[in-house]
């Protein structure tokens, strides 16, 4: 692809159109972009888009986009894909001298995400395959210093920070330990006079300097002290002292020039945020001991004196796990003198779990987010969690004074509530986390031990009354609260308790909140996988009428607002169709729901989890029903055909897979002879344009496998034998799925009588010993000894 006006053109429309509302024009961009990823020099040409000054702003960001796309995918993969060739050494060259200046010449939003390409690059090229790139950086550094040009200085640690994060995500090698060296060594002393002529010109400039020069002060050292921190993960340099006495200054001081305004307020709680990080490292270094009584203080006056405006929310996760660190360190006695802990159970734990505007506005309007906070686990790094995390680090030494403070802010907060229930109201829901954070350490499996409450009489008499109660909508939060309490100690219950309360769960199913009826969804899944000591199913539905009402339930909680795709209901649908046992006429009427939903989500295709969870319902119902009852095959076919034929249609991508398995499974269900409907999807199989997409080929497999067995009549007419062969040597033949390619061989030879395809033997071992370098893999071997050994079974028995 040449650089000109055309592909200016090309791309600058592609991009513009892949930005369109209208499903079609967008995916016909896309599919345009992606057969021009695969000639040459098409990254470098995307790389010229973004730095053109004519083009528009929206069309460099989804250009930029897609190059950071394009490298990942193209640059160095872990495993490359066949169908996307990988970039040129020549083209790698020119991309690499052409985006440093296109990042420094770029606005912040394209700069972010041409930093994420540049990490990718550095990755697996800096600094070996890259010599020239810190040294010129080095020199830029000096002369933008020099003039005191922030805005170049800025852009030039961007590129070091990008260049750096390597160094965060590897572990330890003897290379990368030697890459580490040489940035520490070359960069170390240039990042350190930057850094402090900022610091003094902030100290010298923070009463009477505009706010927009005070920023970008501040963003160069914001970067200054990342850069250090990438320049520490691996090994502590033994010189920090200039360091720390300017890292303790920014969590000391104040800077209202630049706090006044809220972007500003942002960059000096990122700077303090990194210092934080940064500090943490060095808390078990001995020379830092003079030091660590001074950090501790300024991180907990800072802490006592932030605000509950969530843009604060990381400065206060980074601070809190600083003081974590200190607790379970050789140095927690500093948190051993009289009245300390109290203090931080009251001033920091408590106002930091206690809930705030936005956690309620979150839990109305984005209940996904609130969960994946709340429950996942997913999010480790939001005030709430990290609030407990500091009492849970101090009790490893101190755990009766935690336990009796703990105990008695509980109480205390229980009390409040029943004083004013409705003012109240945060303060049980305080008191309830607590116990479900604090109380819940799990120590192998899902038991779960606790000293600070007697978990069945909390639960009788503070979390039964939620969960009883006949208004399903009345203090939607609280309920939340009770059964994420029901969910966690699901196994300290007796399983009377739990059958007495399942009726309730489902009725939550219908409650209007969705994290209440997605919480009721999540903990009827967990009890219906939970086992007793011998290893069966706890609770059953079995062929009780809980089942039909339960489904019916979860599939109205799908028609609820903002629940069409809610990953949790159909979680549960999956588990609850994995073990109930249904009617013929409950089976269909499940079956006429689930395509329903799933002819809407091929739609436009967002929840990937929920996507999953979908299909696996579906194969799960058609597995267990049709091989219950045979009669209901054809009926499941009528229902399912329509959805898969509409995912190749609308070329579904994010479905092939999926449809494939499910055409394998019917397949698989059905007596030869097959309908002939199956056989044109077979005549389709067999064309080596259908095995293309690497991502597709175990699905494809899968299904091959399933009609192999099928078609044995059919497999040798019409050279349809020659074309599975021509399929096997394609897949032997690729370094992705050569284990593959023995898979299907196998299926023949246990489909076919030995003489039906001895003719090929002699090409079939050309194929094979054909691919000398593959028997390096441990996967091929395996494979290729498993096709021995069912060759010699047939041959012996022929």
């Amino acid at each position: 692809m040449e650089w000109n006006s055309e592909t200016l053109q090309f791309l600058s429309q592609c991009f513009l159109h892949t930005l369109s509302p209208a499903p079609k024009l967008r995916r016909l961009a896309e599919s345009s972009l992606s057969k021009a990823a695969d000639t040459p020099n098409y990254g470098l040409a995307v790389l010229c888009l973004v730095s053109e000054p004519s083009v528009e702003e929206q069309i460099c960001q989804a250009a930029s986009v897609n190059f950071e796309n394009h490298i990942r995918a193209r640059w160095a993969p872990a495993s490359p894909d066949e169908s996307n060739p990988l970039i040129p050494d020549s083209e790698k060259a020119e991309i690499k001298s052409l985006i440093v200046r296109v990042m420094l010449s770029s606005t912040p939003k394209i700069q972010s995400q041409l930093s994420e390409a540049l990490s990718l690059i550095g990755m697996h090229d800096f600094p070996k395959s890259w010599p020239t790139l810190l040294p010129g950086l080095i020199v830029d550094l000096h002369k933008a210093s020099e003039a005191s040009d922030y805005t170049a200085i800025n852009g030039i640690l961007c590129i070091t920070d990008s260049v750096f994060k390597k160094f965060l995500y590897q572990r330890k090698r003897i290379d990368l330990l030697l890459d580490f060296k040489y940035c520490l060594k070359t960069f170390a002393s240039p990042l350190l006079g930057v850094f402090l002529k900022t610091a003094a010109l902030i100290d010298s400039a923070s009463m009477v300097s505009p706010a927009s020069v005070m920023k970008q002060l501040f963003n160069c050292q914001r970067l200054c002290v990342r850069i250090f921190y990438s320049l520490n993960c691996q090994e502590l340099p033994v010189d920090h002292k200039e360091w720390m006495n300017v890292f303790r200054k920014y969590l000391i001081a104040n800077y209202p020039v630049v706090e006044n305004s809220v972007d500003g307020l942002a960059i000096v709680d990122e700077v303090r945020a990194a210092v934080c990080e940064n500090i943490s490292l060095y808390v078990e270094e001995e020379d830092f001991y003079i030091h660590l009584n001074d950090f501790v203080v300024a991180v907990w006056s800072l802490l006592k004196n932030l605000t509950h405006s969530s843009s604060r929310d990381q400065l206060v996760v980074t601070a809190i796990k600083f003081l974590t660190t200190v607790s379970t360190s050789v140095h927690h006695a500093l948190f051993a003198a009289e009245g300390v802990i109290l203090e931080i159970c009251q001033s920091i734990v408590v106002l930091n779990v206690m809930l705030r505007e936005e956690d309620e506005e979150l839990f109305q309007m984005n209940y996904f987010e609130f969960i994946r906070r709340d429950i996942d686990g997913s999010d480790l790094d939001n005030r709430r969690r990290m609030a407990c995390e500091i009492l849970i680090g101090i009790a490893r030494n101190y755990k009766q004074q935690v336990t009796e403070i703990v105990c008695a802010q509980i109480q205390h907060l229980l009390t409040s509530f029943s004083a004013n229930p409705v003012t109240n109201l945060k303060d049980k829901d305080c008191a309830v986390y607590l116990v479900v954070t604090l109380a819940s350490q799990k120590t192998g499996g899902s038991s779960i031990l606790t000293d600070l409450i007697h978990v069945r009489r909390f639960f009788s008499s503070v979390i039964l009354p939620k969960l009883t109660s006949q208004d399903v909508n009345g203090f939607p939060m609280l309920k939340a609260g009770a059964l994420k309490f029901f969910i966690m100690f699901r196994n300290q219950l007796s399983k009377e308790a739990v059958i007495q309360i399942f009726r309730d769960l489902v009725r939550f199913l219908i409650a209007e909140s969705n994290v209440v009826h997605s919480y009721a969804a999540y903990c009827i899944e967990k009890l219906l996988v939970v086992k007793d000591d011998w290893g069966r199913d706890r609770y059953t539905l079995g062929s009780t009428d809980a089942a039909p009402e339960l489904l019916t339930n979860l599939f109205y909680a799908l028609k609820l607002p903002e629940s069409e795709e809610n990953q949790y209901i159909m979680k549960c649908i999956m588990v609850v169709l994995g073990v109930a046992e249904l009617s013929s006429e409950v089976a269909g009427s499940c079956i006429s729901a689930l395509t329903s939903i799933l002819m809407e989500v091929c739609k436009n295709p967002k929840n990937p989890f929920f996507n999953h969870y979908l299909f696996e319902s579906v194969a799960v119902l058609v597995k267990r029903t049709c091989e219950r009852d045979p009669s209901c095959i054809s009926a499941f076919e009528a229902g399912l055909f329509p959805s898969l034929q509409q995912i190749f249609a609308n070329d579904v991508i994010e479905f092939f897979t999926y449809a494939f398995q499910l055409q394998a499974q019917l397949i698989e269900l059905n007596r030869p002879p097959i309908p002939p409907r199956y056989m044109q999807i077979f005549d389709v199989l067999l064309s080596i344009e259908s095995w293309k997409k690497v991502s597709n080929i175990p699905a494809l497999v899968r299904l091959l496998q399933a009609f192999l067995p099928k078609v044995t009549h059919e497999l040798k007419q019409e050279g349809r034998l020659f074309k599975v062969l021509e399929v096997f040597e394609k897949l032997v033949s690729s370094p992705t799925a050569a284990e593959q390619g023995f898979y299907v061989l196998i299926t023949v030879i246990e489909s076919l009588e030995y003489d039906e395809f001895e003719f090929y033997i002699p090409t079939i071992w050309a194929i094979v010993f054909g691919q000398p370098e593959k028997f390096r893999a441990e996967k091929f071997v395996k494979a290729f000894l498993l096709l021995i050994s069912h060759f010699i079974v047939k041959a012996w028995f022929y």
